[in-house]
């Protein structure tokens, strides 16, 4: 009898919203000084979670407002366009992939969409969640992670009164409980081995999850056909709940913006460690990693103290706390509480509380 195949294990990563409001990019200019190689230097926003990244074998981030090709065109709050050095910048730290579903995707319409898509290809970047034509929303959503085929459905709840044209109905995806669970079928059908859906969804500044996604995210995940639930939208961090094995990841708060309450600057990055079993059994376990965008600065720290560099000055550290403080009291509340790694602790019960 041929022995049973081992076991194979990965990690995926994943983070919030990166909404590039004006001050977002002219730090982010001032940043690339007079580098004739670049106009903006989102990089060095994001360097201290950098290792967190690429420690991943697949990094997945949220493009949440269009993209200029020449960092041209540049358009505020409503109706985005902003540069699209940030697709280099989330690869070089190493991002694989983006999501683009979000309430913003249409804001320059299906031009925005044709010119983002591209931006994120120059990059390297893959991405699902609009797509330029029916194939390509049929393709995208494909990867491969050590040697297990991976497809990722991504989702927003509307698109701030914009409407996807009925000639192009692959243009952007629209949350749809029958449409979500009848792609995630088809994708299994295909071959894949894990199936990750990501949503954008729930109420603004609200950490508790609105009835939509206490009611659809539980029947999403009782599918045999979606394995992981990814939310981001509401700007803050919500709870994280793990329903018969399975995580429910609510909202993962931002990751790049200029909104100045410090709640809307708490953010998590959760990592996924996923072991597909000789017979095909799936199992995952997460660890949330909290962190937090220094208001002055703009740059993205690790709030965990084992994870922060070392040399903080100590209102930053005591900034870095509070908010540590304040995720933790919004992951209590979550099913997965007892189950989660949080930081760098492994334990099957909820921490302790902070002193």
């Amino acid at each position: 009898m041929a022995p049973e195949p081992r076991p194979r294990t990965f990690t995926l990563a994943f983070t919030g919203d990166l909404l590039l409001h004006q001050r977002v990019n002219a730090v982010a200019a001032a940043n690339a000084g007079d580098d004739p190689g670049r106009d903006y230097d989102y990089a060095s926003l994001l360097a201290p979670i950098a290792p967190l990244v690429q420690a991943a074998d697949w990094a997945v981030c949220h493009v949440e407002v269009p993209l200029s090709a020449d960092n041209t065109r540049l358009h505020p709050y409503p109706t985005f366009r902003a540069p699209g050095d940030i697709a280099r910048d989330v690869a070089a730290i190493g991002y694989d992939s983006c999501t683009t579903a979000s309430n913003h995707v249409l804001d320059q319409g299906t031009d925005g969409v044709i010119e983002t898509l591209g931006v994120l290809d120059a990059a390297g970047l893959d991405h699902t969640g609009s797509a330029r034509s029916a194939a390509e929303a049929r393709q995208q959503v494909w990867a491969e992670v050590a040697g297990v085929r991976i497809a990722h459905l991504a989702y927003a709840y509307g698109f701030n009164g914009f409407a996807v044209p009925s000639e192009l109905p692959w243009l952007a995806n629209l949350i749809d409980e029958e449409t979500i669970l009848a792609d995630a079928a088809s994708v299994r059908q295909q071959g894949a081995e894990v199936v990750v859906v990501s949503l954008h969804w729930g109420e603004q500044y609200q950490s508790a999850p609105n009835r939509q996604q206490r009611d659809l995210g539980p029947r999403l995940l009782a599918s045999p056909d979606v394995d992981l639930l990814i939310g981001h939208h509401a700007h803050v961090v919500q709870p994280i709940d793990r329903i018969d094995g399975e995580w429910l990841v609510y909202g993962l708060g931002n990751l790049l913006s200029a909104q100045p309450n410090a709640v809307r600057r708490d953010e998590l990055l959760v990592t996924v460690t996923v072991t597909v079993a000789g017979d095909g059994t799936l199992t995952t376990d997460l660890r949330a990693l909290p962190l937090h965008l220094d208001a002055g600065s703009l740059v993205v720290y690790p709030s965990w103290p084992a994870l922060r560099p070392p040399d903080l000055d100590a209102g930053l550290r005591a900034e870095l706390d509070a908010s540590l403080a304040r995720v933790r009291s919004v992951l209590e509340t979550g099913t997965g509480w007892g189950w989660l790694t949080f930081g760098l602790e492994l334990s099957g019960a909820p921490p302790a509380p902070s002193a």
